[in-house]
């Protein structure tokens, strides 16, 4: 669920477990009676809630798969002598482990990360539509990090003091990679 107020929506939006009927209940609160699908575009706050949702509910799925496929691999489960998750004892096993992880922003965007820099390079050439969808992408990336960075940096600057933030500051301008200047928010 979001957090206690200090992080802006929607980088606030997270689901305590990866236990499959925690997200599905907590993504539901979240959606907000939004029932918006990935695949068109949001054209309203609601639909852009219910896509964050939605990418949310992926994401948890992402890593709940990634996170039971490493467990079969386990001392543990192998303990159980099964090959799945049919019997009681391995279920519980699975549930235990995923519910001691959560999903949220930071998980998204590096799953997001890795399919915009390793899958979707291998579509953009096919179909009629692509140029289409991805013409705002470029600048929808740059409202998300500038938001992003907008939250972090009003978060940390209290978290952090006014001396140890304005050297984190300089630090920043001094190695950053990305052409956002974030004094410019910050200041």
């Amino acid at each position: 669920m979001t957090q206690n107020g200090s992080t802006m929506t929607p980088f606030n939006l997270r689901v305590s477990s990866l236990v499959e009927s925690v997200v599905k209940s907590e993504v539901e609160l979240l959606k907000d009676g939004s029932s918006f699908v990935l695949t068109k575009k949001p054209t309203n706050a609601q639909d852009a809630n219910g896509a964050c949702c939605a990418y949310l509910s992926g994401t948890s799925k992402y890593y709940r798969d990634r996170l039971s496929d490493e467990l079969k691999n386990s001392k543990e489960f192998k303990l159980l002598g099964v090959k799945d998750f049919r019997t009681k004892s391995a279920r519980e096993l699975r549930d235990r482990k995923l519910s001691e992880k959560s999903c949220s922003f930071l998980n998204q965007a590096f799953r997001y990360r890795g399919k915009a820099n390793y899958r979707e390079a291998l579509f953009l050439g096919y179909g009629s539509t692509t140029e289409h969808q991805l013409s705002n992408y470029v600048d929808d990336l740059y409202a998300v990090l500038a938001a992003f960075v907008s939250m972090a940096g009003a978060f940390s600057s209290k978290r952090l003091g006014k001396q140890i933030w304005s050297e984190f500051m300089a630090d920043v301008e001094a190695k950053r990679s990305f052409s956002l200047d974030p004094r410019q928010i910050w200041e």
